[in-house]
């Protein structure tokens, strides 16, 4: 017998998904490749009709995408519940002093993220040394275009808003943010540093939707572990090491 046949199973995290549209799907179907098992599958007509136990059958966290208006309802219902949950939905950015209230009331995590990316991480890294490094720097303009589909219902994006902030947290000033929607496009997002004679450009171009689910269900992965109740970012995972996977064989979906 081999050691590999000999080594210690890891279990999967049993995951609930809320929301089964675009994101949902790709969760679903990415879920067991990454090492957890989904248990539920609960969308629109269950939670509005009440989230028990019974219907989260046993979830050691749960992974939320679904519209501005129902992320925050939803969250907390979880949250009530002892679940931990991660949230993807972007849009109700202003709510997120509420969030941190339910989480310390039930003494359960959250982490929230306008975006699961692992490259998008680093593009916010990357803004905001530029803007270090154009701070004080006469002649140059600065401006963030983001492009979504034409089903995306927030606008600016919340990349778009995290991308602004970080490059305006190095400049010492706020940014301006272009949206447009277009399309089917996942998710391009563009610094724009402009001169009288010259422009960079610094682009991050999501080419497939399952690099959001494959960042979205590392932290849920990495969430299902934590202990204390707070909420957690993006940053926090990859704080703690290697979070996101990118399989080089992985092909764009058509």
């Amino acid at each position: 017998m081999s050691a590999a046949d000999t080594s210690p199973r890891v279990s999967p995290v049993r995951m609930a998904l809320v929301g089964m549209g675009r994101m949902g799907r790709a969760l679903d179907a990415l879920a067991a490749e990454r090492g957890c098992e989904v248990v539920a599958r609960l969308d629109a007509p269950e939670m509005q009709a009440g989230l028990t136990r019974a219907l989260l059958n046993g979830a050691d966290v749960a992974i939320e995408f679904t519209t501005p208006e129902t992320a925050l309802p939803n969250t907390a219902a979880l949250l009530a519940l002892g679940c931990p949950v991660v949230v993807g939905t972007t849009g109700w950015n202003a709510e997120l002093p509420r969030l941190e209230a339910l989480v310390t009331q039930h003494g359960t995590p959250a982490l929230w993220s306008p975006n699961f990316s692992l490259g998008v991480q680093l593009f916010l890294a990357i803004a905001e040394d530029a803007g270090r490094r154009l701070a004080g720097l006469d002649g140059f303009d600065c401006h963030v275009v983001e492009t979504h589909h034409t089903a995306k219902k927030d606008a600016p994006s919340g990349t778009g808003i995290a991308i602004a902030e970080r490059l305006g947290e190095g400049l010492g000033h706020q940014v301006p943010i272009s949206s447009i929607r277009v399309g089917a496009v996942p998710g391009t997002h563009d610094v724009v540093i402009d001169a009288a004679f010259e422009q960079i450009v610094l682009r991050h171009e999501a080419r497939d939707r399952r690099v959001f689910a494959d960042g979205a269900l590392s932290a849920a992965r990495w969430l299902a572990r934590q202990q204390e109740a707070r909420v957690f970012t993006m940053r926090d995972v990859l704080r703690s090491g290697p979070a996101v996977s990118q399989p080089a064989s992985a092909k764009p979906e058509r």
